[in-house]
């Protein structure tokens, strides 16, 4: 496995833990703010991951 695909699995979890942090906080006003910019960072994050022609 190169290190380009551990990378993208190691973002593919936290995007799967952000979606599911977000699940349990559904209703919780403080928690549903940190979990939604939680993924958002992870989104952003990949955004060079994508971006790169490598």
């Amino acid at each position: 496995m190169t290190n380009r695909t551990i990378n993208l699995i190691g973002w593919i979890l936290f995007i799967v833990s952000a979606i599911g942090f977000c699940i349990a906080s559904w209703g919780h006003f403080w928690s549903m703010f940190g979990s939604v910019f939680f993924l958002v960072a992870c989104l952003v994050f990949l955004i060079p991951f994508f971006r790169d022609g490598d």
